[in-house]
Order: C-alpha cells, then structure tokens, then sequence
C-alpha cells in the first residue's frame, strides 16, 4: 500500500497537547469502558491447529474481576508486585487488568527466562505473586525465593497441572472468587508496571512505568501505525507480550482503543507470520527487523503467494536499514515506519509515512508531544550533523510535562540520576540530526569502537552485509589488535542454501569495500549458527565483544 507523500508534520506538533487526568487507570481506558458491547472482539487467539477462538472484552473484564478478588484474597494490596509469566494469551489481559483494577504493580516476565533470570527479578522486586504458564512452571519453582508467597498456574492445552504447596491452579481459583471487585482509584502517575531492560549493556534495572505513560505512548503508536484504528483494523505483532514493544506498542495501545489483537503461541518463523497475516486478515502489525529479514529471506516477493491487507508496518528494537526499507516498500507494498525508544521512555522517536515522508536509513522525527535532541557528552544540545546521544525531554515544545516518562528504576537513585541530564533523559544511543529534524541511528554508544583510529559503528557494516543474498544476519564488534587496536569483525548468519567457505569469506568483504569505506570492511568473519540474542530481539553485541577480548 502506497501513502502519497505529504508534510504534516510541523502542523502535527504545534497543535498537540497532552490531556491527561489526574486521576486514571489501565484497566479501565483499556477494558473496563469496552466490556458492556457483548459482541466486541479483544484477542483473536490462533491455536497454530487450524482453531481459532474470539475472546471478548466482556470475558476479559469479567474474568478480572474475579481474578482481582483472588488475588486480594491471597494478600495482594495496593503497591505489591504480581509477577505474569505467560506466552501470548487471553489470561495476560486478564492478570494485567486485575493488577491494574487492585492498584498493584504488574511485572510482566518473559517465558525464555530460565531460573537465574527470573531469580533475579523475583528477588530484586519483592514479588510476592507469580501467574505462570503451566507449560513453564518448573523454571519458576526454580526461581522461588522468600518474598514470593504465592503462585497462580495457569493450564496449558487443557491439562491441569499437579500443584505444590502455594500454588493454586488459575480456574479453580477464579470459580471460588467474588464476580465483583471494586477498582481502587489510581492517580495517572501511580505506578502500574515494573518492567526490567532488555540488559544489553549490564545487569538489567527495573524500570517503574506509571499509568499516564500509556497515554504519552499513544501519539506514536497511532502516527507509526498510520493513524490507527479504522473500521475493520486487526492487530498483530509477534512482539513477546512481557516486554515493552510487546505490551506498550501492541497488546495496551490496541485494547486502550478498542481493537482486536491476534494472539499466537510459539518461536517466530517467517511462514508462520505469513499465514496469520492473511488468515486473519492483519492491517497493522510490529514486526523488528530480525523478523523482517527472516521473512525477506523466505519469500522475496510474498504477494504472489499471500493476499495481504497490511496497511501499517513499525519496526523497532534494531536498525531497518535501506534493504528492509526497500523490500517492505516494495514487496510488501508498505512504506516501514522505523521507531526508536526504551524502556524508560518508549516511542519518543519515529516515522509516519502517511502524515510526513520517510527517509530511508532515518529512524524519524520526534513523536508529536515529544522534545527530542542530540547531546555531546556534556549535555548541551548539538547541531545537525554532529554524531550525539539521543535525548528526551522532561518537557514538550509547550512547556508541558511529558507523560512517556518512567518514575524511576526501582531501589536504584543512583542510577535514576545518572539517567538525566537537568531535564534531559539520557537513551545511551547515538544518532545525528538532519536540518529537517530526521534522526539517522549511530548505534548504542557501548557499541561505537574505534580501528586503526577510526570511530566506528556496527550498523552501517551490518546493513550492509545483510544485503547480501548469502547473509540472514550479521553482528559487528572490535576484535582487540595490538597493532591497531582493534579491527572490525564481523560474526554472519549464512542464509538457506549458502554454506561457509574462505571464497564467500573474500566475497563479503569485497562486497562492503565496494560500498563504505575502506576502513569499515570486516577484516575477519566468523560464520555462526546464530546471534545471541535478547527477548526482545537484539543482537547482545556485548557477549560477542566479551567472547573477543576472552579469546584474546
């Protein structure tokens, strides 16, 4: 789908402004006003069998409310922390409404964690509830320490699980509670969601996100999804519903507007996506590049295969680069709108074709209602062209607050003060600034390494590289030198059909001299079965440069 290009986007800010109520609460902006349409469609789950079942937000808000009076039963107030552990289901809805609805502060928890991970969270919030996925609860019994008093298991395929001491099974307990809960009264900026950093630079830090951040996310969700929602709009993205992209920017932002989203079980495979996108008609989906290369890789030109009805495309979490950019254009008939943020202040940053052109390699403008500029490392604000770290504003180009903002990392001031600068929240990722206000990434500033004296960053050599028909994915880092310092290294994911070999080797590099600079090409590449990676879809750069300087 084509969007003529057209410039609103001057207009666009200076006419926002931010509304927020004192007073307000997740659960009620995104089920409680929907629940009395019997008919209204919440999650479209896809059993991956050819089952398909269509939950309402009545169900939702009714299963709630039990699940509130639970858990209150169980010694959960206002403040505490409620651990979800659960794939992409109708029951992450239901524990995050009944959180919500108790004042209580979800801590949303990937299924891919092992013991250790979750330890440390479990541990270093205090929690003292967990609902888990059957299918993943011995990882949590693993985890348990002493703050964590009880645990809810959620069934899996029907079968009910055997339970231990404080474990309670999920329907058994809803068909004991009260349908009635009394929602407690929330101010926009209590507290809702303690959500821990992906931890690609370090150990990963609780971030406290309030409900009024829900509102701040809206200007760019609607603008990265083409002014979303219109009649007949279905959500999808594979996005893990336990990290920011996959609550913020998919599951909240879609029921807070009353929408359907599709639910699926299972690791992401390009054919998979493919099928859910037509079966259920999808028109707006999150899909971060990794996702995007995977499906490039598997059907260059999908629509002589698929019948598609995608409308809006956002990307995140890594650099789209111009080959992406290029093949959702033209393959999918969609212009991508790249997006930047965290999880302290998520979509600040972005693009919508439909209201200003994209430029391909950007990852946008700022979001309207956001203060966005390039600091040195003295937090003064750069001028365009100048290579800086990415920085939001405590204030828009109103003087009014910003909602996005997180309150702070949990038990963690010093590290809450490091964050900013003055009124400035430091991202910790580089980008200049064009004179029209485009951001072009530069990579997170722990990646930047220099070689032989010069400063580079990993993604324009990765972008590259990924445009070659041999390459699925690549990651950049030093390798240490003693004569240059270091030298560029590239680590290569082979495509379907290419074996390794010291002839593709030479070919790679021939292939990035011919196209950056001479300095910039890998001077070694290793192949690899895969990257590592975080739940949310990053490469960890930092374990290959730690296996790097290991080995030297």
């Amino acid at each position: 789908m084509r969007i003529a290009a057209r410039d609103d986007y001057d207009e666009l800010h200076g006419g926002f402004r931010w509304l927020v109520p004192e007073r307000f609460n997740i659960a009620q902006a995104c089920c409680t006003r929907w629940a009395g349409n019997a008919r209204r469609t919440a999650i479209v789950v896809d059993h991956g069998d050819g089952r398909v079942e269509r939950v309402g937000y009545r169900r939702i808000h009714e299963d709630a409310e039990r699940l509130a009076s639970a858990l209150a039963a169980l010694g959960v107030r206002r403040g505490d922390r409620v651990a979800v552990v659960l794939p992409q289901r109708p029951e992450v809805a239901v524990a995050h409404v009944a959180i919500y609805r108790l004042g209580a502060v979800a801590m949303p928890l990937s299924i891919l964690f092992g013991p250790d991970a979750l330890r440390y969270r479990l541990d270093d919030s205090e929690t003292v509830v967990a609902i888990v996925d059957a299918e993943h609860v011995e990882n949590l019994r693993a985890a348990r320490g002493e703050s964590l008093r009880h645990v809810v298991v959620v069934p899996s395929a029907g079968e009910r699980p055997s339970l231990q001491a404080d474990e309670h099974d999920y329907g058994a307990l809803l068909a004991r509670a009260r349908g009635h809960f009394a929602a407690v009264d929330t101010l926009a900026d209590d507290p809702a969601v303690l959500i821990y950093t992906s931890g690609t630079t370090g150990p990963p830090k609780g971030a406290l996100i309030p409900h009024r951040a829900l509102i701040g996310n809206l200007s760019g969700f609607v603008a990265s999804q083409n002014w979303f929602p219109r009649p007949r709009d279905v959500f999808w993205s594979p996005a893990d519903w336990a990290w920011t992209g996959g609550l913020m920017d998919a599951l909240l932002p879609t029921l807070y507007f009353g929408y359907p989203i599709v639910a699926q079980r299972g690791r992401f495979s390009p054919e998979r996506a493919f099928e859910l996108l037509e079966r259920h008609r999808v028109t707006n989906t999150f899909l971060f590049p990794t996702a995007l290369k995977m499906m490039m890789k598997h059907a260059p030109e999908p629509r002589t295969r698929h019948r598609l009805a995608l409308r809006a495309i956002m990307s995140a979490g890594e650099a789209v680069g111009e080959t992406l950019f290029d093949w959702c254009r033209d393959a999918l008939g969609v212009t991508v709108n790249e997006m930047f943020g965290q999880t302290e202040v998520n979509y600040v940053v972005g693009n919508s074709a439909q209201r200003w052109p994209a430029r391909p390699g950007s990852i946008g403008r700022a979001y309207p209602g956001h203060r966005v500029a390039i600091l040195d490392d003295d937090g003064r604000e750069l001028p365009p062209g100048q290579l800086g770290e990415v920085a939001v504003n405590r204030v828009d180009r109103h003087g009014h607050p910003d909602p996005v903002f997180f309150l702070g990392y949990w038990r963690n001031d010093a590290a809450t003060r490091a964050k900013f600068s003055g009124d400035w929240c430091r991202t910790g990722d580089l980008a200049t600034a064009d004179p029209d206000g485009y951001l072009w990434y530069g990579g997170r500033a722990d990646d930047m390494f220099k070689a032989a004296g010069y400063r580079i960053g990993p993604s324009e050599i990765e972008n590259c590289l990924v445009r070659h028909p041999a390459v699925a994915n690549a990651a950049v880092v030093p390798r240490p030198d003693a004569e240059r310092g270091n030298v560029v290294k590239a680590f290569v994911v082979l495509a379907p059909g290419h074996a390794a070999s010291p002839a593709l080797v030479e070919q790679l590099q021939q292939h990035v001299r011919g196209k950056l600079a001479p300095y910039e090409y890998p001077k070694e590449i290793e192949f690899i079965a895969e990257l590592p990676m975080t739940t949310t879809g990053k490469v960890q750069r930092r374990v290959l440069r730690e296996r790097e300087q290991a080995r030297s």
